[in-house]
């Protein structure tokens, strides 16, 4: 399947059937978010794997857009290696970190589509929660959470899923 087909046939999943990821599949989409591009390649995404029942149990009462998944990724940044600039007038020390782990979360849903895995992006939740409840290290931020699995007899795409705007409403040539 060619990418753009690939692309507009992924939808936000939210009828997860409790069939888990097989951990080859797994691997495979922490591959793709570990070799995505970053800032001067300094490669701050962390990635850890809720896939027991405990640490999802501990998810859910986080955040209640886990749609049951049986297993998330939590896709976070370390502060200290992201590529940082303070020359930007707009972003003042701006830091890399929150873009180069959402690449890697896109681009681990794209592959994680590829294998028949669907995803659903989760940002619903107070960050320092989950900074908290796993005892992560201060500088890892949280960015968001990647709820992998198979679709149940009910998935389907959002009502809004297919709407796009026009090409020359978002593109424009300077």
């Amino acid at each position: 399947m060619e990418f753009l087909e690939l692309a507009k046939n992924r939808y936000s999943e939210r009828f997860f059937d409790s069939r888990p990821v097989e951990r080859e599949k797994l691997e495979k989409i922490l591959e793709a978010g570990r070799i995505c591009p970053t800032a001067c390649n300094n490669q701050p995404q962390r990635f850890y794997v809720l896939s027991s029942e405990e640490a999802r149990a501990a998810a859910k009462e986080i955040t209640p857009y886990t749609f049951n998944a049986p297993v998330m990724i939590l896709v976070c940044y370390d502060s200290r290696e992201a590529w940082r600039t303070d020359i930007d007038e707009y972003y003042e020390s701006y830091s890399s970190g929150e873009q180069d782990a959402a690449i890697a979360a896109a681009t681990m849903m794209y592959e994680a589509e590829s294998l028949g895995v669907h995803t659903l992006w989760i940002r619903g939740f107070n960050s320092k929660a989950f900074v908290k409840r796993f005892d992560l290290p201060i500088r890892v931020i949280p960015v968001m959470l990647l709820a992998l699995g198979y679709p149940s007899a009910d998935s389907r795409p959002a009502k809004l899923h297919g709407m796009r705007k026009p090409i020359q409403e978002i593109a424009f040539e300077l």
